[in-house]
């Protein structure tokens, strides 16, 4: 049987023209662009984004600016991406068995992508490409840098790796159906391919490296402990992150569901799953606006606090802020709250359909990237004001649990 015969009348009109590695490449080519609009906007807004992770300074004044470098990455990788995705339309023009036969033009682009990242053969952004990958490379068994020595970069880009967990599992699926004999990379994505847990362990992956690295915070206050502070903090960030692992369980209980041999209902393990959801939800929320944003909206003692000082602060936001808008603030804490629950679409008879096809599935995976591109904007603003507004905490990443209340 030819390869991807069978595959030819699954594929609807939106795969036709975005297949599955042509959709990987975009969101990955998008984090560079949103990479470098965080820089443009924070430069703009006097905040030293390069200080805040110890990357090197401009030396001499004819330099670019750090966010014109990753304007000129993005660019290099976004314009054979273009190339690639024309030439893919003129080949094919529509006809699914085209799609299906021509998988190895967006292969060939992935491939260009990587080399255009790792290999050294041109100047542009030489630096900060090597210090991409060290940085990557450090984080991806659950490594952490010293503070002086960037730690506050390598929070970002691992925060940065959960927000694509889906993404690198579907880089995975990508390429088991390329090396498939009955199944083409720009058909109908089966995400089922390969061993079963392969996938979802791919999707704990980026998870796992956050909680590692929150443990390794903890042990560090432990051993250099000062005063009242003996990492709990740590504790509860480690907790917010492994509060995805029962998420992921569950999900792919539902996926590979067999009433045979399972020893719990589906329904059941849809309850479950629900339940771990909300929680996780609940929680990461809950963390993006009291401990990563420093805003005390949703602090215990938020109420008294604000009637207190009513005079020093907007509600529910706090009293040091650098973005000249308040309802900036806003915006994001209710953007952060609804993208935060678009798994409640699954819940929803009407809306559930969006997880049924692909273009839904792809929208619902870019919303969680263009999330985590916002949350970046307020993340840095919020250590910027905690580094240059009286002593800052000794952790970069998170304050003193207390200083809430009195705040």
């Amino acid at each position: 049987m030819e390869k991807g015969t069978t595959e030819t009348l699954e594929l609807d009109t939106f795969s036709l023209f975005f297949p599955l590695p042509f959709r990987l490449a975009i969101i990955l080519v998008a984090g560079f662009w949103g990479w470098g609009v965080n820089l443009h906007y924070l430069t703009w807004a006097r905040i030293d984004v390069p200080a805040l992770i110890r990357y090197p300074s401009r030396q001499y004044p004819q330099q670019p600016p750090h966010y014109l470098s990753a304007y000129h990455l993005a660019m290099l990788l976004t314009i054979p991406l273009g190339v690639f995705l024309l030439l893919f339309w003129a080949i094919t023009y529509g006809s699914p068995e085209r799609v299906i036969a021509w998988e190895i033009i967006p292969q060939t682009y992935l491939m260009l992508f990587v080399a255009l990242l790792i290999f050294p053969f041109h100047r542009l952004s030489r630096f900060g490409r090597k210090r991409f990958l060290a940085t990557l490379r450090r984080i991806s068994v659950g490594g952490l840098a010293e503070a002086q020595d960037g730690k506050f970069g390598d929070i970002l880009l691992a925060d940065a790796l959960t927000s694509y967990s889906k993404v690198l599992a579907d880089i995975y699926i990508n390429y088991c159906m390329f090396f498939s004999s009955d199944m083409s990379s720009t058909g109908k994505p089966d995400r089922s391919c390969g061993r079963p847990l392969i996938v979802p362990t791919l999707i704990a992956i980026p998870y796992a490296i956050r909680f590692r690295q929150c443990l390794i915070e903890f042990f560090r206050v432990r051993r250099h402990r000062v005063g009242d502070d003996w990492g709990g903090q740590h504790l509860a960030n480690a907790a917010k992150y492994a509060s995805a692992f029962p998420v992921i369980i569950f999900a792919a209980l539902q996926q590979d569901h067999d009433p045979v041999t399972s020893s719990m209902s589906l329904a059941t393990i849809s309850r479950l799953w629900t339940l771990c959801s909300f929680i996780n939800s609940a929680y990461s929320f809950w963390w993006d606006v009291t401990m990563d944003w420093d805003l005390t909206l949703l602090t215990r003692n938020h109420h008294r606090g604000a009637f207190r000082q009513q005079q020093d602060y907007p509600y529910g936001l706090r009293r040091h802020r650098v973005f000249p808008r308040d309802d900036l603030y806003y915006g994001a804490i209710v953007i952060d709250l609804i993208l935060r629950f678009t798994w409640l679409t699954r819940l929803s008879p009407n809306l559930d359909r969006i997880n049924s096809f692909e273009s839904g599935i792809f929208l619902l995976v870019f919303l969680e990237v263009a999330r985590r591109w916002m949350w970046i904007f307020f993340r840095v603003e919020t250590e910027w004001v905690r580094t240059s507004r009286g002593p800052a905490p000794d952790d970069v990443l998170l304050g003193e649990l207390g200083k809430y209340d009195d705040d």
